[in-house]
C-alpha cells in the first residue's frame, strides 16, 4: 500500500510531510518523558524484523492480487505506540531512499496511512480492549485480526481520500474505494493471524512487553532471534515472494484498466524524483543493472535476480536496525542527561 507519487499533488503531499514529521517529533517528546526506557534499544531489531517481512508480498487466492503486512499493530504491541510509530516511520524512509519502494512526495502519507491509523486507533481503541495483555490467547487472536483488519481498512480508505484530493487521476471515488476496502481486508486477515502468531511467541518469551506495566529489562534471546529472523527472511525467503500486484496496484488496475497511474512529475514533484533516484542504489530491491536481465531466462540472469533481492533484504534490514537503534539509544541518552542534571 506503498502509495506513488503520480497519485498525488504536491500540496496533499506537503500536508501528510509536515503531519507525520509532526507527529515523529511528538512522539520523540513523549518517549524522552517515560520512565520506561527498556524497550527502546529493541526498536532497531523489531524494525528490522518489519522491513525483512514487509518484503513477502503474499498472494490473496482467486484476485490476482498479493500483499504484505504493515507491521503497525504488531509493533505498537511490543513497543508501544510512541515507539512504533517512530519505528515504522524510519522503514517506510529506507525503503523509500534506498529502495524506490513509494514516492518520495508520497512519504508522508504512506507514514501516516501506515503507522498513524495502527499506533493511535486500532490498538488503543480495538487491541487493547478484546486482548487486554495478551493473557488469553484466544482473545489475543481476536483483538489481532480485528485491530490490524481496521488499522489496514482505515489506511486504504486514506490513500482513496489522499488520492481524491489531489486530482492527479481520474480514479472515481466510489470505484476506487469499492475495490480497495475489499482487497485490503483479506491482506488485513492475513496480517492479523501473523501479528497473532508473533505476539504469541513474545508472550512465552517475556510476557512483561505486552503487560503495559514498566519493563525493566529486554530478554537477550527475544532480539538475537529477531535479528536472526530478519537477516532468514529478508536474505533467503524473500526472492520467493509473489510477483502479482498488491492491493493498490490490483485497485488501479482494476478500475482504470492499468497498474499504474502515469504522469509527467514537474516543479518540486520532479525535484524529489531525481533525487529518489540517485540515492536508490538497490531500486525495487535488486540492483540497478538488473533490469537488463529480466528478459533473460537463463541461470546466471536468475542468480543475478535472486542474489539482488537477498542483499537488499539483507542491507535494508541491517539499515533499518541501525537507524531506529540509533534513534532510540538518542532517545535514552537525552533522558539521561536531563535526569543528571535534575
Amino acid at each position: 500500500m506503498h502509495m506513488a507519487d503520480a497519485l498525488l499533488s504536491p500540496v496533499v503531499g506537503g500536508v501528510f510531510w509536515v503531519t507525520s514529521a509532526g507527529l515523529i517529533g511528538y512522539a520523540a517528546k513523549k518517549i524522552n518523558q517515560e520512565q520506561d526506557m527498556a524497550k527502546t534499544p529493541l526498536m532497531g531489531v523489531m524494525g528490522a524484523f518489519i522491513f525483512a517481512a514487509q518484503m513477502i508480498n503474499f498472494a490473496i487466492p482467486g484476485t490476482g492480487s498479493s500483499g504484505h503486512i504493515g507491521g503497525g499493530l504488531l509493533l505498537t504491541a511490543v513497543l508501544g505506540p510512541w515507539r512504533a510509530f517512530i519505528t515504522l516511520a524510519s522503514v517506510l524512509v529506507v525503503q523509500c531512499l534506498f529502495f524506490a519502494d513509494g514516492g518520495l512526495l508520497a512519504l508522508g502519507c504512506n507514514i501516516f496511512n501506515l503507522a498513524f491509523f495502527p499506533a493511535f486507533i486500532a490498538y488503543p481503541f480495538i487491541f487493547r480492549k478484546i486482548a487486554g495483555n495478551g493473557a488469553r490467547l484466544p482473545l489475543l487472536a481476536v483483538g489481532s485480526i480485528t485491530a490490524s483488519v481496521a488499522g489496514l481498512e482505515l489506511g486504504a480508505f486514506s490513500v482513496v481520500i489522499q488520492t481524491i484530493l489531489s486530482g492527479n487521476s481520474d480514479l472515481p471515488f466510489g470505484s476506487f474505494a469499492a475495490f480497495m476496502l475489499p482487497i485490503h481486508l483479506a491482506i488485513g486477515i492475513v496480517e492479523g493471524v501473523v501479528t497473532w502468531a508473533v505476539l504469541s511467541f513474545v508472550l512465552r518469551v517475556q510476557p512483561s512487553l505486552m503487560s503495559g506495566n514498566e519493563t525493566r529489562r529486554v530478554a537477550r534471546p527475544l532480539p538475537v532471534l529477531f535479528v536472526l529472523s530478519a537477516l532468514v527472511i529478508g536474505g533467503i525467503l524473500a526472492y520467493i515472494a509473489s510477483e502479482d500486484p498488491d492491493g493498490l496496484e490490483w485497485s488501479i488496475s482494476k478500475t482504470t484498466g492499468t497498474e499504474e497511474i502515469s504522469r509527467q512529475h514537474t516543479g518540486v514533484a520532479a525535484v524529489l524524483e531525481k533525487l529518489q533516484g540517485r540515492l536508490s542504489f538497490l531500486p525495487d530491491y535488486g540492483f540497478k543493472q538488473q533490469e537488463a536481465h529480466q528478459d533473460k531466462a537463463d541461470s546466471s540472469g536468475m542468480k543475478l535476480q535472486v542474489f539482488g533481492t537477498s542483499v537488499a533484504g539483507i542491507t535494508g534490514s541491517m539499515i533499518v536496525l541501525a537507524l531506529a537503534l540509533g534513534f532510540g539509544l538518542l532517545l535514552r541518552n537525552r533522558r539521561t542527561s536531563g535526569d543528571n542534571r535534575i
